[in-house]
C-alpha cells in the first residue's frame, strides 16, 4: 500500500496549488472527492457482494449437511442391529451349510466316548496293589485265614 507522511502531503498539496490555481482548487477537490466516494461505494459494493455469495454458498453446504442429517435421523428408527445379524446369519447358512457345522451339533448330541484302558506294565504275572481290587477287612481276613489253610496259592 501506499504510504504518505505529512510530508509527501504538503508536497502534493504545494504543486496542485500552483498547477490548477487557487481559484479552481476548491473544485477539483471536490470532484476528486466524489470520485473517491464513488471508487469506495463500489468498492464496497463488490465487497458485499462477494460475501454474499460466500454466505449462499455455505447456507448450501449446511443445508446439504442438515438434509444428509436429517436422513440418518429418518433411518435410525429402522436400525435394528439384532435383526440384521440374525438375517444375515439365517442366510448364510441357508446358502452354505457347512459340514463342520453339522458335525459340531452331532457331536453335542452323542456322549463322550468311555475312557481308554491302561494295560498293566508287564513286569511279572502277579498283579501290582494298584490292579487289585479293593477289599473290605473281611473279605482281607478271610484270604488270611485261607492262606492259613493253604487254600490259596
Amino acid at each position: 500500500m501506499i504510504e504518505f507522511s505529512w510530508g509527501h502531503i504538503l508536497v502534493i498539496a504545494v504543486v496542485a496549488l500552483i498547477v490548477i490555481g487557487p481559484k479552481e482548487l476548491p473544485t477539483v477537490l471536490r470532484t476528486a472527492g466524489q470520485w473517491m466516494g464513488k471508487i469506495r461505494r463500489m468498492a464496497s459494493e463488490f465487497q458485499s457482494q462477494f460475501q454474499e455469495a460466500m454466505r449462499e454458498a455455505e447456507m448450501a453446504d449446511l443445508k446439504q449437511q442438515f438434509d444428509d442429517i436429517s436422513t440418518a435421523a429418518k433411518e435410525i428408527p429402522r436400525f435394528d442391529p439384532i435383526g440384521t445379524v440374525r438375517k444375515e446369519i439365517e442366510t448364510a447358512i441357508a446358502e452354505n451349510p457347512s459340514p463342520k457345522v453339522e458335525a459340531a451339533s452331532s457331536a453335542v448330541d452323542t456322549p463322550p466316548p468311555p475312557p481308554p484302558v491302561i494295560a498293566s506294565p508287564a513286569a511279572g504275572s502277579q498283579a501290582t496293589p494298584a490292579d487289585r481290587p479293593v477289599q473290605g477287612p473281611e473279605e482281607e481276613r478271610g484270604d488270611a485265614h485261607d492262606k492259613a489253610e493253604g487254600r490259596l496259592s
